[in-house]
């Protein structure tokens, strides 16, 4: 099975800068051979994201709020107007209020914990599923997430308990897409010092305690999620639904 992508549209979201794990997606993806449609959020990350996004030959940038269904129902009918079929989706979007991510998780406000998994939880169902009309000869989705899913860390709070309704929104989705040979997997990466992850608090701290801990001793970088992207929307991952794939130097499979 090959990791060429070469004839296969995708479209990612979620790129907001050079950091942005999307991005290092995006460039894997492109480097494959896919024609690629990358979003940007909002007017305030226009300038920036649009300018990365068109340094990759033949990529084209559209604005969209996934918390907009309006905004997505005009993404893809673009989408189809200008490609036809789709064959790769990833969601690289996660989103709580910054004071959810200071204060203690039992302190989680009720608007709060309504806009982590609006954003982040909800915008996967909603973008699969405009989606998957334009996957006629099957297709991948990929999303994001993090083991701050399954086990508790520190001031991660209500991004945590969006990311375990992700990772099982993944496998109900993959359930559902499957009759339409259309996969569903996530990614689960390792901390990396993206724009997201810079608004957690002990970001360093917690970077220090991956580097000591993972069998690998190091951090695991940004190209090697990229990477993974690749793989997960190629043939060789074929045979792979409905899961979490971990790129983090192996942390999470220490006890301590």
């Amino acid at each position: 099975m090959s990791s060429d992508l070469a004839g296969r549209n995708a479209v990612v979201f979620g790129v907001a800068n050079k950091r942005s794990i999307a991005w290092s997606i995006a460039q894997g993806l492109h480097n494959a051979g896919a024609k690629l449609a990358i979003t940007y959020q909002n007017e305030r990350l226009e300038q920036e994201a649009k300018d990365l996004i068109l340094s990759l030959p033949g990529a084209e940038a559209f604005m969209c709020d996934v918390s907009n269904d309006a905004e997505i129902d005009r993404l893809f009918a673009t989408l189809k107007e200008r490609y036809g079929k789709l064959h790769v989706l990833v969601h690289s979007v996660a989103f709580a209020p910054a004071d959810e991510l200071k204060n203690d998780f039992v302190n989680t406000t009720r608007e709060g914990f309504r806009v982590a998994h609006d954003v982040s939880v909800y915008s996967l169902i909603a973008v699969a599923r405009a989606a998957a009309p334009l996957m006629e000869d099957g297709g991948s989705v990929i999303t994001m997430t993090y083991y701050g899913a399954e086990k508790v860390v520190p001031h991660y709070n209500v991004m945590g308990v969006a990311k375990a309704a992700l990772e099982c929104t993944v496998r109900y989705l993959a359930q559902d897409l499957g009759k339409r040979k259309i996969r569903v997997n996530a990614i689960s990466a390792g901390p990396i010092k993206t724009l997201a992850a810079r608004g957690i608090s002990g970001l360093s701290d917690m970077l220090k305690s991956h580097a000591e801990r993972a069998p690998l001793q190091r951090n695991v970088d940004v190209n090697e999620v990229g990477a993974t992207g690749v793989f997960l929307a190629s043939d060789a991952s074929s045979g792979i639904t409905g899961e979490v794939i971990y790129v983090d130097c192996g942390y999470n499979i220490m006890g301590f």
